[in-house]
């Protein structure tokens, strides 16, 4: 909140909040900033004072005003010169997408937190969390100096560390995914790993089938390559079945990017009769299938997975260990075929040439001690406990779930555009991850996903209520 106790004047308070948020795309390009009347309502100064910030914003170039509009979000990159104001309207809004500026938003609100409190847009579990003493020691016996020496002065090998491979590869044999150790590639992260996927498998212009709503930042990164997205239901026991089949038979797809278990934002988790029948179309139509399993370390191992009931075939199997255990690690993994294995690590060859040895050694070490095993079983009960807290809080204060609570993430109805709500309660300290972000074309929406772990906290639904109630 703005306060006059700052050395720092109202209007330049306000101008620099306003000035944050437009350079982390929190207000993406095009976004209209409030009136001044209304501004000035909601944080309490007067209207000169409004002026005065929008001023600064101007002066800073990060704002226009548009006669009888108001002030908007300039765009970076300006039409080119000689085009109408509102000619091609559509054209207009495909090259002024606010899918990738808002889904980076997200993304890079995760390392500029609006505020020291819990905040229920996260994706991740808080720090505290995942501390652990295991993870020190792991780091520790791979910083010896004989060990030191060993994994820094050289490359790794380009498919990553052969004993962490091992160690995924006997991981994987508990949710019944056939993966030999040559089988694996290490990648930077789950989100590295889809990448090479995409660039292996697809081209510019290509159709991918991916589930809705669904994780925001694989709509942007799918857009940002040149990808048509085609965007399938995710329902209760899985994709929507008959949409895939009416793809297949107009577009031609070439992949489907899916979250079998917990996934996100719904929670939901494939059923076997829906698993059977995706592939079966996947054989038919000869399309691949990326199933990114992110949360694989809070589900049940007997879970559905694709990748299970179709040996990689078609199917590729992406995991990693930021939401689980250490988000700076940067470690996640693919598996596949053993012919399709090749080309994915070309890729990754051409991006990265190899990953750091030292973290997956340490990480192999962590899952061959059982140390990730006993860490995850340890979340997964206090998750069941915040959970169970969160979603009494939510329906206390007048939300209601479109799914069965479960896993990390709840997918809420608040009854208000949450676009509109995301900004308001920005001001209150709170990031919220609206429900238009998880979706292709950003519909408005009256959802939003929170996160269990940050979320019980009844400040905040005691804040969002009050918010909500003036929308």
């Amino acid at each position: 909140m703005l306060t006059r106790t700052s050395t720092q004047s109202l209007t330049g308070q306000l101008a620099d909040r306003l000035a944050e948020r437009i350079r982390t795309r929190l207000l993406p390009p095009g976004a209209r900033l409030p009136s001044v009347r209304e501004c000035a309502r909601q944080q309490g100064v007067s209207p000169y004072t409004v002026v005065a910030a929008y001023d600064q914003l101007l002066a800073q170039g990060l704002v226009e005003a548009r006669r009888q509009r108001g002030f908007y979000v300039r765009d970076a990159a300006p039409a080119p010169e000689g085009r109408p104001p509102n000619a091609a309207p559509m054209v207009a809004q495909m090259m002024a997408s606010r899918v990738p500026a808002d889904a980076s938003s997200l993304i890079r609100s995760m390392f500029h937190r609006p505020s020291d409190k819990p905040q229920p847009g996260m994706g991740v579990f808080p720090p505290d969390w995942m501390s652990s003493t295991f993870m020190p020691t792991a780091v520790r016996r791979m910083t010896n100096t004989a060990a030191l020496q060993e994994l820094s002065l050289q490359y790794g090998e380009p498919s990553g560390d052969a004993a962490l491979r091992r160690s995924l590869s006997n991981k994987l044999v508990g949710i019944n995914v056939p993966a030999a150790p040559d089988q694996i590639v290490t990648t930077v992260g789950a989100t590295h790993a889809l990448d090479i996927v995409s660039r292996t498998l697809l081209r510019a212009g290509d159709p991918v089938m991916v589930e809705e709503p669904g994780w925001a930042l694989e709509f942007a990164r799918l857009e940002a390559l040149g990808m048509r997205i085609l965007p399938v239901p995710r329902r209760a026991d899985g994709p929507d079945l008959e949409v895939m089949a009416q793809y297949c038979a107009l577009h031609s797809p070439k992949l489907f990017v899916s979250v079998s278990v917990l996934h996100n934002p719904t929670g939901y988790s494939l059923t076997p009769g829906s698993a059977h029948r995706v592939l079966k179309l996947a054989n038919e139509h000869d399309f691949h299938i990326v199933e990114d399993d992110t949360y694989s370390h809070l589900a049940p191992e007997h879970a559905t997975r694709l990748s299970a009931l179709d040996g990689l075939q078609r199917t590729i199997y992406v995991s990693g260990f930021a939401k689980i255990l250490a988000p700076n690690w940067r470690i996640g993994f693919l598996a596949a075929s053993p012919e399709l294995k090749e080309r994915l690590l070309e890729t990754k060859l051409l991006a990265t040439l190899t990953t750091p040895t030292l973290f997956e050694r340490a990480l192999s070490w962590c899952i061959d001690q059982g140390q990730l095993r006993r860490h995850a079983d340890r979340i997964r009960i206090r998750l069941d406990g915040a959970r169970s807290r969160a979603v009494k809080l939510a329906m206390a204060h007048g939300c209601t779930f479109a799914s069965e609570p479960a896993g990390l993430f709840g997918w809420v109805d608040t009854g208000v555009d949450t676009d509109a709500l995301t900004q308001r309660m920005l001001d209150q300290g709170y990031l919220l991850a609206p429900g238009s972000l998880f979706h292709a074309r950003r519909p408005p929406s009256t959802m939003m996903r929170i996160n269990f772990a940050t979320s019980q906290d009844a400040a905040f639904w005691k804040v969002f209520s009050k918010v909500r109630a003036e929308l």
